[in-house]
């Protein structure tokens, strides 16, 4: 197998579980800080030192008893609550409906090997990956009443992001969570390649703290992440070239202003431009779809010119910045949904590479994992 090609990351079986673990958290001052990045850089075998020397100077602490966390953070307005612990990978799914957590995008192995490597070699989970479910009103009643208490931590760090975290040790409550939780199935928000990256450590190195990774847990229904669009540059192609591959394969067409095909845009709609000219295209899209695997299943392949390259951009100006009509020409994308996404992925499927953005995310430093503590 080509170490290019895409693959579908193992299936994690349930019951889903969320273990407790006694946190490392940057100093505030430290976190958001781009310099507290560096701390995590190469070589990787010194990042537990360099930590542990930020520890003995007061920029880091360790909590001595495990704990879940309630980690609440707000960013740019919206304010998000999830649930972080250990995630339990040390299972794999037999059949589908034992299937506790869910990809949507295919992963490259070699990026998940080098990822694998890197947290082997630091002894560490530097950050949750994200994951998104519809969670339980039971749940969501007890969460409440945790956050009702006072945080441990209540700070905004240097990135602006305010941050409100509450563990949880009581061993009823956490029984009561534990309990609530196993029936559950959560999607991957965020982390695909580290959520690879951690069944590897596992198959490595089974019965060991490689039988989990850190993993934060955020109820769509309570909180939900802003799922926005990532927008496509084909270079090397022009818009006539898509209008012909959109009528071959049935796409309806509209060249119109920059403002009305902007105002179009929805899930059934995506915008073609090179800055010059504007297009909408029509795409009917069936209720276990979405617009962009249609560009990339049955647009992109009809093309009769490249494309040469296909970039990716999380806002519109970024994609315009980037085309011409010598250059190429800017795909901008709807949002696709998340009850959609759960949909395709129950029935077996993954959306093409960067074809969700879930925001906002939490910084950098604020709950991290030591694989020293198992």
């Amino acid at each position: 197998m080509e170490s290019s090609a895409v693959v579908t990351p193992p299936y994690v079986g349930g019951p889903l579980r969320l273990v407790p673990f006694r946190a490392l958290m940057l100093a505030p001052s430290r976190i958001g800080d781009p310099s507290s990045a560096r701390a995590f850089a190469r070589p990787y075998r010194d990042v537990a030192a360099r930590l542990e020397r930020w520890r003995a100077q007061g920029q880091m602490t360790r909590d001595e008893e495990p704990a879940l966390y309630l980690h609440e953070y707000t960013a740019a307005g919206i304010t998000i609550r999830g649930l972080v612990g250990l995630l339990d990978v040390s299972r794999r799914a037999a059949r589908a409906e034992d299937r506790a957590i869910l990809p949507h995008e295919g992963v490259y192995p070699a990026q998940a090997d080098d990822l694998a490597d890197r947290m082997s070699q630091m002894q560490l989970n530097p950050a949750p990956i994200l994951l998104v479910h519809r969670g339980p009103a039971p749940l969501r009643a007890l969460l409440a009443r945790v956050q009702r208490r006072v945080p441990e931590h209540d700070f905004t760090d240097r990135n602006g992001q305010q941050h409100r975290v509450w563990p949880i040790r009581d061993p009823d409550e956490l029984a009561a969570i534990a309990d609530l939780l196993a029936r559950e199935t959560a999607l991957i928000a965020d982390g695909h390649h580290r959520y690879a990256a951690y069944l590897r450590l596992h198959t490595r190195d089974p019965g060991s703290a490689s039988d989990y990774g850190l993993a934060m847990l955020v109820d769509q229904e309570d909180t939900p992440l802003f799922l926005g669009a990532i927008h496509r540059v084909l270079t090397g192609t022009s818009v006539d070239d898509v209008l012909a591959a959109a009528a071959a394969v049935g796409m309806g067409v509209e060249e119109t202003t920059a403002e009305a095909a902007v105002a179009a845009l929805d899930p059934d709609h995506v915008v073609i431009t090179d800055s010059d000219r504007w297009a909408v295209l029509k795409v009917t899209v069936p209720p276990d779809r979405t617009a962009v695997q249609l560009l990339h299943d049955q647009l992109i392949p009809a093309l009769p010119y490249g494309p040469r390259d296909i970039r990716y951009h999380h806002t519109v100006d970024d994609a315009l910045a980037q085309v011409g009509p010598d250059v190429g020409v800017a795909v901008l994308m709807p949002a696709p949904l998340v009850d959609r996404i759960l949909r395709i992925v129950r029935n077996d499927g993954l959306l093409p590479e960067k074809a969700t953005s879930f925001q906002p995310k939490p910084s950098l430093g604020v709950l991290i994992r030591s694989l020293h503590d198992g």
